[in-house]
């Protein structure tokens, strides 16, 4: 999903006033605020995890900052994200952690990140 910054935002908006949310679109709304406008999101994936004591879900998500500016943004986004306290009702982000990042200066200046939260069921 390639959408300019103000656009997204307000998408993003709209669909928390109708409360059409999800997990997934809560965590797209967290990671938005901490990155700032520069961030794009390129997928998302999701899938179950659970261990003998808790269960949840591992969501994975595949975003793009380009240009100087959104670079030096999706830095500080990676070093912020580990200490991020995530507000996503009835859930509890135990572990938020950047998987995989590449910087692109052929194309003009651009990073691309994997950042994978596991994301616990509260109740």
């Amino acid at each position: 999903m390639l959408v300019e910054p103000a656009r997204r935002c307000a998408m993003i908006e709209a669909l928390r006033r109708e409360g059409a949310r999800g997990t997934w679109l809560a965590l797209l709304g967290e990671l938005a605020s901490l990155a700032g406008p520069g961030l794009q999101l390129l997928s998302h994936c999701e899938r179950p995890w659970c261990s003998a004591t808790f269960s949840g879900a591992r969501h994975g998500f595949r975003l793009s900052f380009e240009g100087i500016e959104a670079v030096s943004a999706g830095e500080a986004f990676i070093a912020a994200l580990p200490d991020h306290e995530f507000q996503v009702r009835g859930r509890l982000v135990a572990d938020a952690t950047i998987t995989a990042a590449e910087h692109d200066l052929m194309a003009g200046p651009r990073l691309t990140i994997v950042a994978d939260l596991l994301v616990l069921d509260e109740s």
